[in-house]
């Protein structure tokens, strides 16, 4: 059984073929997200990238916004003119609003297909599977993901969530930030985010992924705490077989 799992960004989409193992049957392949991106444009990109790598039994895709049941109810990147922090376009908006897009992807690819949230997909890729676990991606903004025992929670769109000086976690600790402010104090303000989310979620364990985790400053990630853990980009990826096993739970 062999997994095309692709990882569906604001800025780039990445996919590779792993076998049951999780081991990557081929080198990633990255093409940037085009916009505007309609829900027809979406699947011939996915499709598209297919192409360059070997086929598959099953797909796995991960893509940023509440997922529910392969369905899109929001997807915020998705529904803008030109990318993420560009106007929204109303057309898009109703065209990607309960959007099968795991029924249109079976149909496009012809085997069976996986559609989450990417931070979701990223989690199963990196939870022990033991107590509860949050999964915190950071890139264009931030993602996600809840387990409790190994098992996949109902998703919060916490990236929605209002945060300081009514701004959007999104916002305040999202890619555009961080280039603004630098990765020093752009890590300070994770920090920040992480103590704030502590006394809601109490968990046991906080990954710490996405692409922007490798930027942290490591003086910044030490005063976290033990129970915090940066974890690679690749399990964006890499998740992409165990998503079939957790989803259930």
């Amino acid at each position: 059984m062999t997994t095309l799992a692709i990882d569906c960004g604001g800025g780039g989409i990445k996919g590779s073929v792993l076998d049951e193992a999780g081991t990557m049957r081929a080198r990633p392949i990255r093409v940037p997200t085009p916009y505007p991106l309609p829900p027809a444009l979406f699947i011939k990109t996915l499709l598209d990238l297919s192409t360059e790598l070997p086929r598959a039994d099953r797909v796995t895709v991960g893509m940023p916004g509440m997922i529910r049941h392969g369905v899109v109810v929001s997807t915020p990147h998705y529904v803008t003119r030109a990318g993420p922090r560009t106007r929204v376009d109303p057309e898009l908006v109703a065209e990607w609003a309960g959007f099968d897009v795991q029924s249109g992807l079976a149909d496009a690819f012809g085997v069976p297909v996986l559609v989450l949230n990417d931070a979701e997909v990223h989690g199963a890729g990196v939870v022990a599977g033991t107590g509860l676990e949050l999964v915190l991606t950071l890139g264009t903004g931030l993602g996600c993901a809840l387990f409790d025992g190994g098992a996949l929670a109902p998703h919060l769109e916490l990236s929605q969530a209002s945060f300081r000086w009514g701004t959007s976690y999104d916002t305040y600790v999202g890619e555009p930030e961080r280039r603004r402010l630098g990765d020093g104090f752009w890590s300070r303000r994770v920090r920040g985010v992480v103590e704030g989310l502590r006394p809601v979620f109490l968990w046991d364990r906080l990954y710490l992924g996405g692409g922007n985790s490798r930027l942290l400053r490591p003086d910044q990630v030490a005063r976290m705490g033990d129970d915090v853990v940066v974890v690679p980009n690749t399990a964006g990826i890499l998740g992409g077989v165990r998503a079939w096993t957790i989803r259930a739970g």
